[in-house]
């Protein structure tokens, strides 16, 4: 069988599910697509089904395999730090595998419901001096890591195993979408000093934050942009799929207002006030993890923050620097394929890739798909 030369990534959020898939010889070569199931997700196998045969066409390549882009409201972040006495001998790789090894055994054994999707050393410390990164060739005394571990619900994982299994498809990697997503924008954008990346989701809002090109901090809450639309459908009396529409179009179709009689100012007090309690939370997360006296640079993301990017913004009463980030069916799916493929001296590998060889009943699904 020829080497495969596409590499496709899913992004499966609460609302939306994307994906894409790229040809690793060449960047321009990429094809995406995008599907919504607001408040349904019954169907959610044959919409992957359907968005892998749509893959499959425009790149006229079969998939057996992908990367997996998830956040949930109930994922987390574990700082942890291990030191260990040398003897002042070079340091060796086997001796940062051995406390990162001790560090994850520690993670598991309290947290049995989640697995490890990314394990981060934000910092070694070798005979007392800090470094961003491991020295080659150094003597040690003594080493210490400050890890920090992202971890996810299993049974998410599992269901998602479970559809794509349905599908003879396997999940080569695992990624947390919201972190991968800053990686990416902070780099494109080149962005320096502490700078905190809000993710505003459907049912989830992550803060992530940065000194540098150092990740020092992740925090979830478990409020988004439905909670906005919840409110809306309560105050207004109205079906939750109206209400998201509401929300989305009340600044530019005020047509949808009058045609139910829905006041301006009624609306704009309903979602402006859910807004600011996120951010408030968003501010009190930053500043309880960080110990800042000056708050870091905002950059808001996500579904849910596409509220904030209309007209009345202005009307939001919030002091911190913030900015919004438009984001693009791309640029999304291109968060995870540049994860993979561009080396972070500071994460660590939990799973390595595997290549997968295509057997004759894996064959025969295809043809038949």
């Amino acid at each position: 069988m020829p080497n495969k030369k596409f590499r496709t990534f899913f992004d499966c959020g609460s609302s939306k599910m994307r994906a894409g898939t790229f040809n690793t010889d060449n960047n321009r070569d990429i094809f995406c697509i995008e599907k919504k199931f607001f408040t349904d997700e019954l169907n959610l196998e044959s919409e992957i089904k359907e968005i892998i045969i749509s893959l499959e066409r425009n790149s006229n390549e079969y998939i057996n395999s992908i990367n997996l882009m998830i956040d949930s409201p109930k994922m987390f972040s574990v700082g942890i730090s291990l030191s260990k006495k040398l003897d002042g001998s070079k340091l060796k790789q086997e001796n940062i595998k051995f406390l990162v090894q001790e560090a994850k055994q520690q993670i598991l054994k309290y947290y049995t419901n989640h697995n490890i999707t990314h394990i981060i050393v934000n910092n070694y410390k070798i005979n007392g001096t800090d470094y961003s990164s491991l020295p080659n060739e150094i003597e040690c005394y003594f080493i210490s890591l400050d890890l920090l571990f992202i971890c996810l619900p299993t049974d998410l994982i599992l269901s998602f195993k479970s559809i794509f299994s349905k599908l003879n498809i396997l999940i080569d990697q695992i990624i947390c979408s919201s972190y991968a997503k800053s990686i990416n924008y902070r780099n494109n954008l080149s962005l320096s000093g502490h700078v905190s990346f809000i993710d505003v989701g459907f049912n989830k809002t992550s803060i992530i934050s940065y000194l540098n090109d150092k990740i020092i901090s992740m925090d979830v809450l478990p409020i988004g942009g439905n909670h906005i639309t919840k409110d809306i459908s309560t105050v207004l009396k109205v079906d939750l799929d109206s209400s998201e529409q509401i929300k989305i179009n009340f600044d530019q179709n005020p047509k949808i207002l009058n045609e139910q009689n829905i006041s301006t100012d009624t609306l704009q007090k309903i979602v402006f006030a859910r807004t600011e309690e996120i951010l408030e939370l968003c501010n009190k997360s930053i500043k309880s993890n960080l110990y800042l006296i000056d708050m870091p640079r905002m950059i808001l993301i996500g579904e849910g923050s596409r509220i904030l990017n209309n007209k009345y913004k202005d009307k939001i009463s919030f002091p911190n620097d913030m900015n919004f980030l438009e984001e693009t069916l791309e640029g999304i799916c291109q968060s995870g394929f540049r994860f993979i493929s561009e080396p972070n001296k500071q994460e660590v590998v939990v799973v390595p890739k595997k290549s997968i060889k295509q057997g004759f009943f894996e064959k025969l699904f295809h043809l038949l798909r």
